[in-house]
């Protein structure tokens, strides 16, 4: 019982680590398929934010700007509003959006009618049970739902550029302005231009802000993922040492016997090893079928977060518990093999 506990406490330190990493790729990986979701080919940033922040404005007449360059298509300008708990609500003019990306999709209601109306997609509306029709309750401001589309296009939430702009004092500024050429081998070019005009401004093209969003460039998160593998590879030594110490006490007699019938302290320095990558072998396949669990609570709990399974890390995740198991059982072995053989025989 003792065994399978410890094998268990394990999993649960893998588990963690494969659940936060996931969290984070889940999220990342998310943000990023919201981003292509627009269908512009280019957009513009205010300078100075980071990769996943929308803190910074810039005015909206940079939007006529743009248009007039050679080889845009269409350029419009979005609104991004954080409202707290890593939510944010995405001011949009519907006709110059739909028109870059296709169209939102609708499953119920339709467009803006007033300037409170509110467009959610059916991920946030499943989480906080809406319809069209309803209001918002857990949001700053009273927003009526007007529709509720397909997710995947840019946000969760949209408000109509506006009616947002004025709510939160913002009158003609935009988070960020999503640009699409005429032609795809215009890309670069079109990019370039851009960034030789705007020159006190973040442009990129989409594929190369995809690529950018990674863990490194979200604040502190890299060196948080960091404390925690390493507190549950701390957490895993000391388990296996309380385990396999507890094991030495309990067997000291069966290690007489066998040092009496001529065991060497190799000998039993290697069944106590064994035992511990055993237990980190089984502590990983525990975390690993512990991390589908997880997923599945934090889809029920949170519907809005996105965790993903990371295969790439299940290995690591093995390694980090069996160099865990093997340091933890380095000291108990060390005790049992040097035990004398007639003292273990003698041990009550």
């Amino acid at each position: 019982m003792r065994t399978l506990i410890t094998a268990f406490l394990i999993g649960g330190q893998v588990a963690l680590i494969l659940t936060l990493v996931g969290l984070s790729d889940g999220m990342l990986g998310e943000i990023a398929s919201r981003s292509k979701g627009t269908g512009a080919d280019i957009l513009v940033r205010p300078s100075g934010g980071s990769i996943l922040g929308f803190s910074g404005t810039m005015s909206q007449k940079i939007v006529e700007v743009i248009r007039k360059q050679p080889h845009v298509a269409k350029a419009t300008g979005a609104l991004v509003q954080g409202i707290g708990n890593f939510d944010s609500i995405t001011g949009i003019n519907l006709n110059e959006f739909n028109d870059i990306s296709g169209g939102l999709k609708f499953l119920e209601g339709g467009p803006f009618r007033s300037g409170d109306d509110l467009i959610v997609d059916e991920v946030y509306a499943r989480a906080k049970k809406l319809h069209v029709g309803s209001q918002t309750k857990d949001l700053p401001l009273k927003w009526n739902v007007c529709g509720i589309v397909e997710p995947g296009k840019l946000s969760r939430m949209f408000a109509e550029i506006g009616s947002l702009q004025d709510k939160y004092a913002a009158t003609g500024h935009v988070s960020v302005i999503y640009v699409k050429v005429d032609d795809a081998s215009q890309i670069e070019p079109v990019t370039a231009s851009l960034k030789s005009l705007l020159t006190d401004y973040q442009v990129f093209t989409v594929e190369e802000f995809v690529s950018l969003i990674s863990v490194d460039s979200v604040p502190l998160l890299k060196q948080f993922t960091t404390v925690v593998i390493g507190l549950g590879a701390v957490s895993g030594f000391f388990i296996v040492l309380l385990s396999m110490y507890m094991a030495v006490l309990e067997r000291t007699r069966e290690i007489g016997i066998l040092k009496a019938i001529g065991a060497s302290p190799g000998y039993i320095m290697g069944i106590l090893l064994r035992e511990a990558v055993l237990l980190a072998v089984t502590g990983t396949i525990a975390g690993i079928l512990l991390s589908y669990g997880a997923r599945f609570l934090i889809h029920a709990l949170a519907p809005t977060w996105t965790a993903s399974i990371v295969m790439d890390w299940w290995w690591r995740a093995g390694l980090i518990a069996l160099g865990a198991s093997l340091v933890g059982a380095i000291y108990p072995g060390l005790k049992a093999a040097r035990q004398d053989a007639i003292e273990a025989l003698a041990y009550d």
